[in-house]
Protein backbone atom coordinates (compact mmCIF):
# COMPACT_ATOMS: atom_id res chain seq x y z
CA UNK A 1 0.00 0.00 0.00
CA UNK A 2 1.44 3.36 -0.96
CA UNK A 3 0.60 6.80 0.32
CA UNK A 4 -1.20 7.68 3.53
CA UNK A 5 -4.71 6.38 2.93
CA UNK A 6 -7.01 3.94 4.64
CA UNK A 7 -10.45 2.71 3.68
CA UNK A 8 -13.15 3.44 4.55
CA UNK A 9 -12.54 7.13 5.13
CA UNK A 10 -14.62 7.33 8.30
CA UNK A 11 -14.02 9.21 11.57
CA UNK A 12 -12.02 6.33 13.06
CA UNK A 13 -9.58 6.09 10.16
CA UNK A 14 -9.29 9.88 10.03
CA UNK A 15 -8.34 9.82 13.71
CA UNK A 16 -5.84 7.05 13.03
CA UNK A 17 -4.21 8.96 10.17
CA UNK A 18 -4.04 12.12 12.28
CA UNK A 19 -1.80 10.15 14.62
CA UNK A 20 0.25 7.89 12.39
CA UNK A 21 0.60 10.02 9.25
CA UNK A 22 -0.72 13.52 10.01
CA UNK A 23 -1.84 15.51 6.95
CA UNK A 24 0.46 18.47 6.42
CA UNK A 25 3.25 17.03 8.60
CA UNK A 26 6.39 19.10 8.17
CA UNK A 27 9.66 17.25 8.43
CA UNK A 28 12.28 18.85 10.67
CA UNK A 29 15.51 20.33 9.36
CA UNK A 30 18.35 17.83 9.60
CA UNK A 31 20.71 18.80 12.42
CA UNK A 32 24.29 17.63 12.57
CA UNK A 33 25.10 13.96 12.97
CA UNK A 34 22.54 11.70 14.61
CA UNK A 35 23.62 9.17 17.21
CA UNK A 36 20.99 6.88 15.73
CA UNK A 37 19.00 6.99 12.50
CA UNK A 38 16.11 4.55 12.24
CA UNK A 39 14.52 3.37 8.99
CA UNK A 40 10.99 2.14 9.70
CA UNK A 41 8.34 3.17 12.22
CA UNK A 42 6.98 -0.23 13.23
CA UNK A 43 7.60 -1.87 16.60
CA UNK A 44 11.36 -2.35 16.20
CA UNK A 45 11.83 1.17 14.87
CA UNK A 46 9.70 2.85 17.53
CA UNK A 47 11.35 1.00 20.39
CA UNK A 48 14.79 1.84 18.97
CA UNK A 49 13.96 5.51 18.45
CA UNK A 50 12.06 6.10 21.69
CA UNK A 51 14.57 4.17 23.78
CA UNK A 52 17.57 5.98 22.30
CA UNK A 53 15.97 9.41 22.73
CA UNK A 54 15.13 8.57 26.33
CA UNK A 55 18.81 7.83 26.93
CA UNK A 56 19.83 11.24 25.61
CA UNK A 57 20.75 10.34 22.04
CA UNK A 58 20.05 12.53 19.01
CA UNK A 59 17.64 10.38 16.97
CA UNK A 60 16.07 10.50 13.51
CA UNK A 61 13.14 8.24 12.63
CA UNK A 62 12.10 7.80 8.99
CA UNK A 63 8.72 6.24 8.14
CA UNK A 64 7.50 5.80 4.58
CA UNK A 65 3.85 5.08 5.29
CA UNK A 66 2.14 4.70 8.68
CA UNK A 67 3.71 4.97 12.13
CA UNK A 68 3.04 1.81 14.10
CA UNK A 69 3.79 -0.43 11.14
CA UNK A 70 1.94 -3.65 10.45
CA UNK A 71 1.22 -4.45 14.11
CA UNK A 72 -0.95 -1.41 14.72
CA UNK A 73 -2.40 -0.87 11.29
CA UNK A 74 -2.73 -4.27 9.58
CA UNK A 75 -1.65 -6.97 12.03
CA UNK A 76 -1.93 -7.71 15.74
CA UNK A 77 -4.27 -4.90 16.74
CA UNK A 78 -7.00 -5.20 14.09
CA UNK A 79 -6.81 -8.99 13.84
CA UNK A 80 -7.16 -9.58 17.58
CA UNK A 81 -10.03 -7.09 17.75
CA UNK A 82 -11.83 -9.00 15.00
CA UNK A 83 -11.07 -12.33 16.67
CA UNK A 84 -12.56 -11.05 19.93
CA UNK A 85 -15.83 -10.22 18.20
CA UNK A 86 -15.92 -13.55 16.37
CA UNK A 87 -15.12 -15.60 19.48
CA UNK A 88 -17.67 -13.63 21.54
CA UNK A 89 -20.37 -14.46 19.02
CA UNK A 90 -19.42 -18.15 19.08
CA UNK A 91 -19.39 -18.17 22.88
CA UNK A 92 -22.79 -16.51 23.08
CA UNK A 93 -24.20 -19.05 20.64
CA UNK A 94 -22.70 -21.91 22.66
CA UNK A 95 -24.03 -20.71 26.01
CA UNK A 96 -27.36 -19.04 25.25
CA UNK A 97 -28.29 -20.16 21.76
CA UNK A 98 -28.08 -18.48 18.37
CA UNK A 99 -26.34 -15.08 18.25
CA UNK A 100 -26.75 -13.08 15.06
CA UNK A 101 -23.45 -11.77 13.68
CA UNK A 102 -23.00 -8.13 12.72
CA UNK A 103 -19.95 -7.98 10.49
CA UNK A 104 -20.20 -4.23 9.90
CA UNK A 105 -20.30 -3.59 13.65
CA UNK A 106 -17.35 -5.92 14.24
CA UNK A 107 -15.25 -4.09 11.63
CA UNK A 108 -16.33 -0.70 12.97
CA UNK A 109 -15.08 -1.87 16.38
CA UNK A 110 -11.75 -2.83 14.77
CA UNK A 111 -11.32 0.67 13.35
CA UNK A 112 -12.43 2.38 16.55
CA UNK A 113 -10.07 0.46 18.84
CA UNK A 114 -7.18 0.75 16.40
CA UNK A 115 -7.61 4.52 16.32
CA UNK A 116 -7.90 4.62 20.11
CA UNK A 117 -4.60 2.79 20.55
CA UNK A 118 -2.76 4.69 17.80
CA UNK A 119 -1.71 7.66 19.92
CA UNK A 120 0.96 5.42 21.49
CA UNK A 121 2.67 5.24 18.08
CA UNK A 122 1.87 8.75 16.89
CA UNK A 123 4.27 11.09 15.15
CA UNK A 124 3.41 13.80 17.66
CA UNK A 125 4.20 11.58 20.63
CA UNK A 126 7.62 10.64 19.30
CA UNK A 127 8.36 14.24 18.44
CA UNK A 128 7.54 15.00 22.07
CA UNK A 129 10.02 12.35 23.15
CA UNK A 130 12.75 14.26 21.32
CA UNK A 131 12.83 12.21 18.13
CA UNK A 132 13.16 13.96 14.75
CA UNK A 133 10.33 12.29 12.82
CA UNK A 134 10.62 12.29 9.01
CA UNK A 135 7.64 11.05 7.01
CA UNK A 136 8.72 10.00 3.56
CA UNK A 137 10.69 7.37 1.67
CA UNK A 138 14.20 7.02 3.05
CA UNK A 139 17.18 5.31 1.48
CA UNK A 140 20.86 4.97 2.22
CA UNK A 141 23.12 7.09 0.06
CA UNK A 142 26.33 5.89 1.68
CA UNK A 143 27.71 3.95 4.66
CA UNK A 144 26.79 6.81 7.04
CA UNK A 145 23.98 8.73 5.35
CA UNK A 146 20.27 8.49 4.54
CA UNK A 147 18.28 10.67 2.15
CA UNK A 148 14.64 11.52 2.80
CA UNK A 149 12.54 14.28 1.26
CA UNK A 150 15.55 15.97 -0.32
CA UNK A 151 17.52 16.08 2.96
CA UNK A 152 20.59 14.08 3.91
CA UNK A 153 20.70 12.63 7.41
CA UNK A 154 24.15 11.74 8.69
CA UNK A 155 24.50 9.17 11.44
CA UNK A 156 26.97 7.48 13.71
CA UNK A 157 24.78 4.36 13.91
CA UNK A 158 21.63 3.29 12.08
CA UNK A 159 18.91 0.66 12.46
CA UNK A 160 17.02 -0.98 9.59
CA UNK A 161 13.54 -1.79 10.90
CA UNK A 162 11.41 -1.83 7.76
CA UNK A 163 9.52 -5.01 8.63
CA UNK A 164 7.84 -7.37 6.19
CA UNK A 165 4.81 -7.66 3.94
CA UNK A 166 2.50 -10.46 2.84
CA UNK A 167 4.02 -12.72 0.21
CA UNK A 168 1.81 -13.48 -2.80
CA UNK A 169 2.60 -16.88 -4.35
CA UNK A 170 3.31 -16.90 -8.11
CA UNK A 171 0.10 -18.78 -8.91
CA UNK A 172 -1.17 -18.13 -12.45
CA UNK A 173 -4.13 -15.76 -12.35
CA UNK A 174 -3.88 -14.98 -8.63
CA UNK A 175 -2.70 -11.39 -9.01
CA UNK A 176 -5.41 -10.70 -11.58
CA UNK A 177 -8.04 -11.92 -9.08
CA UNK A 178 -7.10 -9.01 -6.76
CA UNK A 179 -6.63 -11.08 -3.61
CA UNK A 180 -6.87 -9.63 -0.13
CA UNK A 181 -3.85 -9.55 2.18
CA UNK A 182 -3.58 -8.39 5.77
CA UNK A 183 -3.10 -4.84 4.41
CA UNK A 184 -6.53 -4.76 2.75
CA UNK A 185 -8.57 -7.27 4.76
CA UNK A 186 -9.49 -4.84 7.54
CA UNK A 187 -10.86 -2.30 5.08
CA UNK A 188 -13.87 -4.53 4.44
CA UNK A 189 -17.22 -3.19 5.59
CA UNK A 190 -19.35 -6.03 4.22
CA UNK A 191 -18.65 -9.71 4.72
CA UNK A 192 -17.98 -11.75 1.58
CA UNK A 193 -20.47 -14.58 1.32
CA UNK A 194 -17.63 -17.01 0.53
CA UNK A 195 -13.95 -16.54 1.39
CA UNK A 196 -11.06 -18.72 0.21
CA UNK A 197 -7.97 -18.57 2.43
CA UNK A 198 -4.65 -19.63 0.91
CA UNK A 199 -2.31 -20.74 3.69
CA UNK A 200 -2.76 -22.74 6.89
CA UNK A 201 -0.31 -20.90 9.11
CA UNK A 202 -1.25 -18.68 12.07
CA UNK A 203 -2.81 -15.83 10.06
CA UNK A 204 -4.72 -18.17 7.76
CA UNK A 205 -6.13 -20.23 10.63
CA UNK A 206 -7.04 -17.19 12.73
CA UNK A 207 -8.84 -15.35 9.95
CA UNK A 208 -10.53 -18.50 8.62
CA UNK A 209 -12.07 -19.13 12.03
CA UNK A 210 -12.98 -15.46 12.58
CA UNK A 211 -14.79 -15.07 9.25
CA UNK A 212 -16.53 -18.43 9.57
CA UNK A 213 -17.83 -17.46 13.01
CA UNK A 214 -19.09 -14.20 11.51
CA UNK A 215 -21.10 -16.24 8.99
CA UNK A 216 -18.87 -16.16 5.92
CA UNK A 217 -18.44 -19.62 4.39
CA UNK A 218 -14.69 -20.23 4.41
CA UNK A 219 -12.56 -22.73 2.54
CA UNK A 220 -8.94 -22.98 3.63
CA UNK A 221 -6.32 -24.41 1.24
CA UNK A 222 -2.98 -25.56 2.65
CA UNK A 223 -0.26 -27.10 0.49
CA UNK A 224 1.20 -29.14 3.37
CA UNK A 225 -0.40 -32.19 4.92
CA UNK A 226 -1.26 -30.40 8.17
CA UNK A 227 -1.91 -26.97 9.65
CA UNK A 228 0.54 -24.87 11.68
CA UNK A 229 3.69 -26.52 10.37
CA UNK A 230 5.94 -24.78 12.90
CA UNK A 231 3.96 -26.13 15.83
CA UNK A 232 3.41 -29.49 17.49
CA UNK A 233 1.54 -31.86 15.12
CA UNK A 234 -1.07 -32.67 17.77
CA UNK A 235 -1.70 -28.95 18.26
CA UNK A 236 -2.27 -28.59 14.52
CA UNK A 237 -4.70 -31.53 14.60
CA UNK A 238 -6.75 -29.93 17.37
CA UNK A 239 -6.95 -26.63 15.49
CA UNK A 240 -7.95 -28.51 12.32
CA UNK A 241 -10.82 -30.19 14.17
CA UNK A 242 -11.87 -26.87 15.74
CA UNK A 243 -12.02 -25.18 12.32
CA UNK A 244 -14.00 -28.01 10.80
CA UNK A 245 -16.36 -28.00 13.77
CA UNK A 246 -17.02 -24.33 13.11
CA UNK A 247 -17.83 -25.16 9.49
CA UNK A 248 -14.59 -24.22 7.72
CA UNK A 249 -13.88 -26.43 4.71
CA UNK A 250 -10.21 -27.37 5.02
CA UNK A 251 -8.28 -28.95 2.15
CA UNK A 252 -4.81 -30.19 3.07
CA UNK A 253 -2.11 -31.16 0.57
CA UNK A 254 -3.85 -28.77 -1.82
CA UNK A 255 -1.66 -27.83 -4.78
CA UNK A 256 -3.17 -24.80 -6.54
CA UNK A 257 -2.64 -24.78 -10.30
CA UNK A 258 -4.37 -21.51 -11.20
CA UNK A 259 -6.95 -18.91 -10.24
CA UNK A 260 -9.63 -17.56 -12.57
CA UNK A 261 -11.77 -14.46 -12.10
CA UNK A 262 -15.22 -14.95 -13.60
CA UNK A 263 -17.16 -11.76 -13.08
CA UNK A 264 -17.46 -11.31 -9.34
CA UNK A 265 -16.56 -14.94 -8.66
CA UNK A 266 -13.05 -16.31 -8.05
CA UNK A 267 -12.38 -19.91 -9.04
CA UNK A 268 -9.37 -21.71 -7.57
CA UNK A 269 -8.27 -24.88 -9.32
CA UNK A 270 -6.29 -27.29 -7.17
CA UNK A 271 -5.30 -30.91 -6.76
CA UNK A 272 -6.19 -32.41 -3.39
CA UNK A 273 -4.62 -35.12 -1.27
CA UNK A 274 -6.45 -37.75 -3.30
CA UNK A 275 -4.78 -36.51 -6.52
CA UNK A 276 -8.08 -35.40 -8.02
CA UNK A 277 -8.58 -31.95 -9.54
CA UNK A 278 -11.08 -29.78 -7.70
CA UNK A 279 -12.44 -26.24 -7.74
CA UNK A 280 -13.04 -23.80 -4.91
CA UNK A 281 -15.40 -20.93 -5.66
CA UNK A 282 -15.35 -17.77 -3.61
CA UNK A 283 -16.30 -14.11 -3.65
CA UNK A 284 -12.94 -13.09 -2.19
CA UNK A 285 -9.51 -14.64 -1.67
CA UNK A 286 -7.24 -13.98 1.31
CA UNK A 287 -3.54 -14.74 0.81
CA UNK A 288 -1.89 -15.81 4.08
CA UNK A 289 1.07 -17.73 2.72
CA UNK A 290 4.01 -16.21 4.56
CA UNK A 291 5.85 -12.92 4.82
CA UNK A 292 8.53 -11.23 2.71
CA UNK A 293 11.10 -8.82 4.22
CA UNK A 294 10.95 -5.20 3.05
CA UNK A 295 14.43 -4.70 1.60
CA UNK A 296 13.69 -3.11 -1.77
CA UNK A 297 14.44 0.55 -2.56
CA UNK A 298 16.42 1.09 0.65
CA UNK A 299 19.80 1.74 -0.97
CA UNK A 300 21.33 -1.16 0.94
CA UNK A 301 24.03 -1.58 -1.68
CA UNK A 302 25.17 2.03 -1.15
CA UNK A 303 25.39 1.36 2.59
CA UNK A 304 27.37 -1.84 2.15
CA UNK A 305 24.61 -3.91 3.74
CA UNK A 306 24.22 -7.49 2.49
CA UNK A 307 20.73 -8.96 2.18
CA UNK A 308 18.66 -11.71 0.62
CA UNK A 309 15.30 -10.80 -0.98
CA UNK A 310 13.66 -13.77 0.75
CA UNK A 311 15.52 -13.96 4.07
CA UNK A 312 16.10 -10.26 4.61
CA UNK A 313 19.06 -8.28 5.92
CA UNK A 314 22.03 -10.37 7.01
CA UNK A 315 22.99 -9.80 10.67
CA UNK A 316 25.30 -11.39 13.21
CA UNK A 317 24.29 -12.44 16.72
CA UNK A 318 24.61 -8.85 17.93
CA UNK A 319 22.29 -7.74 15.09
CA UNK A 320 25.06 -5.92 13.19
CA UNK A 321 24.87 -5.94 9.41
CA UNK A 322 27.86 -6.22 7.09
CA UNK A 323 28.25 -2.47 7.67
CA UNK A 324 29.38 -2.38 11.34
CA UNK A 325 27.70 1.00 11.81
CA UNK A 326 24.31 -0.32 10.70
CA UNK A 327 22.12 -2.73 12.68
CA UNK A 328 18.78 -4.37 11.93
CA UNK A 329 15.86 -5.53 14.06
CA UNK A 330 12.44 -7.12 13.59
CA UNK A 331 10.89 -8.90 10.63
CA UNK A 332 13.42 -7.52 8.14
CA UNK A 333 16.15 -9.75 9.58
CA UNK A 334 14.53 -12.35 11.84
CA UNK A 335 12.76 -15.68 11.47
CA UNK A 336 10.77 -14.72 14.58
CA UNK A 337 8.30 -12.36 12.92
CA UNK A 338 6.44 -11.24 16.02
CA UNK A 339 5.86 -7.85 17.62
CA UNK A 340 7.35 -8.94 20.94
CA UNK A 341 10.43 -10.30 19.15
CA UNK A 342 10.90 -6.98 17.34
CA UNK A 343 10.58 -5.15 20.67
CA UNK A 344 13.35 -7.10 22.38
CA UNK A 345 15.58 -7.19 19.33
CA UNK A 346 15.41 -3.38 19.32
CA UNK A 347 16.49 -3.33 22.97
CA UNK A 348 19.43 -5.52 22.03
CA UNK A 349 20.36 -3.06 19.27
CA UNK A 350 20.27 -0.11 21.68
CA UNK A 351 22.69 -1.77 24.07
CA UNK A 352 25.06 -2.84 21.31
CA UNK A 353 24.91 0.17 18.99
CA UNK A 354 25.00 2.97 21.54
CA UNK A 355 26.87 1.51 24.49
CA UNK A 356 29.34 -1.01 23.03
CA UNK A 357 27.27 -3.85 24.44
CA UNK A 358 27.76 -7.50 23.62
CA UNK A 359 24.19 -8.70 23.97
CA UNK A 360 23.23 -11.66 21.77
CA UNK A 361 19.96 -12.05 19.92
CA UNK A 362 20.24 -15.83 20.30
CA UNK A 363 19.94 -15.40 24.07
CA UNK A 364 16.38 -14.05 23.75
CA UNK A 365 13.68 -16.50 24.83
CA UNK A 366 10.86 -15.78 22.36
CA UNK A 367 7.46 -17.48 22.66
CA UNK A 368 4.76 -17.41 20.00
CA UNK A 369 1.02 -17.88 19.91
CA UNK A 370 -1.71 -18.54 17.34
CA UNK A 371 -4.95 -16.98 18.58
CA UNK A 372 -7.44 -19.50 17.28
CA UNK A 373 -9.96 -21.06 19.66
CA UNK A 374 -8.28 -22.91 21.25
CA UNK A 375 -5.00 -21.00 21.15
CA UNK A 376 -1.65 -22.67 20.43
CA UNK A 377 1.35 -21.20 22.26
CA UNK A 378 4.92 -22.47 22.28
CA UNK A 379 8.44 -21.58 23.36
CA UNK A 380 11.91 -23.03 22.97
CA UNK A 381 13.19 -25.58 20.47
CA UNK A 382 10.41 -27.69 18.91
CA UNK A 383 10.60 -31.36 19.85
CA UNK A 384 11.27 -32.57 16.29
CA UNK A 385 13.90 -29.88 15.74
CA UNK A 386 15.69 -30.85 18.97
CA UNK A 387 15.78 -34.47 17.81
CA UNK A 388 17.19 -33.40 14.43
CA UNK A 389 19.93 -31.54 16.31
CA UNK A 390 20.82 -34.71 18.20
CA UNK A 391 19.37 -33.53 21.52
CA UNK A 392 17.80 -36.41 23.45
CA UNK A 393 14.65 -35.30 25.23
CA UNK A 394 11.94 -36.67 27.48
CA UNK A 395 8.41 -35.28 27.15
CA UNK A 396 5.73 -34.77 29.80
CA UNK A 397 2.12 -34.31 28.68
CA UNK A 398 -0.79 -33.08 30.81
CA UNK A 399 -4.15 -33.29 28.98
CA UNK A 400 -6.68 -30.62 29.91
CA UNK A 401 -9.22 -33.33 30.65
CA UNK A 402 -7.21 -33.88 33.83
CA UNK A 403 -7.46 -30.22 34.90
CA UNK A 404 -10.54 -29.36 36.95
CA UNK A 405 -11.04 -25.82 35.57
CA UNK A 406 -10.90 -27.08 31.99
CA UNK A 407 -13.58 -29.66 32.85
CA UNK A 408 -15.75 -26.98 34.47
CA UNK A 409 -15.32 -24.71 31.45
CA UNK A 410 -16.11 -27.51 29.01
CA UNK A 411 -12.73 -26.94 27.34
CA UNK A 412 -10.95 -30.24 27.73
CA UNK A 413 -9.56 -30.52 24.19
CA UNK A 414 -6.02 -29.33 24.74
CA UNK A 415 -2.89 -29.97 26.74
CA UNK A 416 0.32 -28.67 28.25
CA UNK A 417 3.41 -30.46 26.97
CA UNK A 418 7.02 -29.87 27.90
CA UNK A 419 10.22 -31.65 26.92
CA UNK A 420 13.44 -31.65 28.91
CA UNK A 421 16.99 -32.65 28.15
CA UNK A 422 17.07 -36.36 28.95
CA UNK A 423 18.41 -37.12 32.39
CA UNK A 424 17.82 -33.54 33.62
CA UNK A 425 14.93 -31.15 34.27
CA UNK A 426 16.34 -28.52 31.87
CA UNK A 427 13.41 -27.35 29.72
CA UNK A 428 14.16 -27.50 25.99
CA UNK A 429 10.71 -26.47 24.77
CA UNK A 430 7.00 -26.44 25.57
CA UNK A 431 3.60 -26.07 23.94
CA UNK A 432 0.19 -25.28 25.39
CA UNK A 433 -3.13 -25.75 23.61
CA UNK A 434 -5.94 -24.07 25.56
CA UNK A 435 -8.42 -21.19 25.44
CA UNK A 436 -5.82 -18.87 27.05
CA UNK A 437 -2.61 -20.62 26.02
CA UNK A 438 -0.92 -17.30 25.22
CA UNK A 439 -1.19 -16.31 28.87
CA UNK A 440 -0.23 -19.74 30.22
CA UNK A 441 2.96 -20.14 28.15
CA UNK A 442 4.58 -17.34 30.17
CA UNK A 443 5.24 -19.77 33.04
CA UNK A 444 7.44 -21.89 30.77
CA UNK A 445 9.08 -18.77 29.31
CA UNK A 446 10.11 -17.60 32.78
CA UNK A 447 11.40 -21.06 33.70
CA UNK A 448 13.58 -21.24 30.57
CA UNK A 449 14.79 -17.65 30.90
CA UNK A 450 15.71 -18.04 34.57
CA UNK A 451 16.96 -21.61 34.15
CA UNK A 452 14.62 -22.85 36.86
CA UNK A 453 14.13 -26.39 35.58
CA UNK A 454 10.85 -28.28 35.31
CA UNK A 455 10.85 -29.48 38.92
CA UNK A 456 10.58 -25.85 40.06
CA UNK A 457 7.20 -25.55 38.33
CA UNK A 458 5.81 -28.33 40.54
CA UNK A 459 6.19 -25.93 43.48
CA UNK A 460 4.01 -23.21 41.96
CA UNK A 461 1.01 -22.37 44.12
CA UNK A 462 -1.71 -21.25 41.73
CA UNK A 463 -5.28 -20.11 42.46
CA UNK A 464 -7.76 -22.98 42.28
CA UNK A 465 -9.31 -23.61 39.85
CA UNK A 466 -7.35 -22.30 36.85
CA UNK A 467 -6.34 -23.91 33.59
CA UNK A 468 -2.73 -22.84 34.29
CA UNK A 469 -2.70 -25.77 36.69
CA UNK A 470 -1.88 -27.87 33.62
CA UNK A 471 1.57 -26.26 33.58
CA UNK A 472 2.18 -27.06 37.25
CA UNK A 473 1.04 -30.63 36.71
CA UNK A 474 3.77 -31.18 34.10
CA UNK A 475 6.21 -30.43 36.92
CA UNK A 476 4.46 -33.07 39.03
CA UNK A 477 4.82 -35.55 36.17
CA UNK A 478 8.56 -34.94 36.08
CA UNK A 479 8.92 -35.36 39.85
CA UNK A 480 7.16 -38.73 39.69
CA UNK A 481 9.89 -40.04 37.39
CA UNK A 482 12.38 -39.38 40.18
CA UNK A 483 10.44 -41.71 42.48
CA UNK A 484 12.15 -44.88 41.24
CA UNK A 485 11.57 -48.30 42.89
CA UNK A 486 14.91 -47.94 44.67
CA UNK A 487 13.92 -44.55 46.05
CA UNK A 488 10.50 -45.85 47.10
CA UNK A 489 12.15 -48.76 48.89
CA UNK A 490 14.55 -46.45 50.71
CA UNK A 491 11.73 -44.09 51.73
CA UNK A 492 9.69 -47.03 53.04
CA UNK A 493 12.59 -48.10 55.25
CA UNK A 494 13.05 -44.54 56.48
CA UNK A 495 9.38 -44.12 57.37
CA UNK A 496 9.33 -47.51 59.09
CA UNK A 497 12.30 -46.42 61.18
CA UNK A 498 10.56 -43.13 62.00
CA UNK A 499 7.54 -44.95 63.42
CA UNK A 500 9.77 -47.06 65.65
CA UNK A 501 10.26 -50.12 63.52
CA UNK A 502 6.82 -51.53 64.46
Amino acid sequence: MSGASLEPRDAHNERLLANVHPPGWKNPEARGTYNLAVLGGGTAGLVSAGGAAGLGARVALVEKHLMGGDCLNFGCVPSKSLLRSAHARAEAARVTGEAAPDFAAAMERVRRLRAQISHHDSAARFKGLGVDVYLGEGRFTGPRSIEVGGQTLRFARAVIATGSRAGVPPIPGLAEAAPLTNETLFSLTEAPRRLAVIGGGPIGCEMAQAFQRLRTQVILLEVAGRLLLKDDPEAGRIVLEALRRDGVEVSLSAKISRVEARGGEKVIRFTGADGKESEARADAILVAAGRVPRVENLGLEAAGVAYDPRKGVRVDDRLRTTNPRVYAAGDVCSRHQFTHAADFMARTVLANALFLGRQRASALVIPWCTYTDPQVAAVGTPEAEAAAQGVETQAFLQPLEGVDRAVLDGETEGFAKVWVRKGTDEIVGAVVVARNAGDMIGLYVLAIQRRLGLKALAGLILPYPTQAEAVRKTGDLYNRTRLTPAVQKWMGRWLKWRRGGD
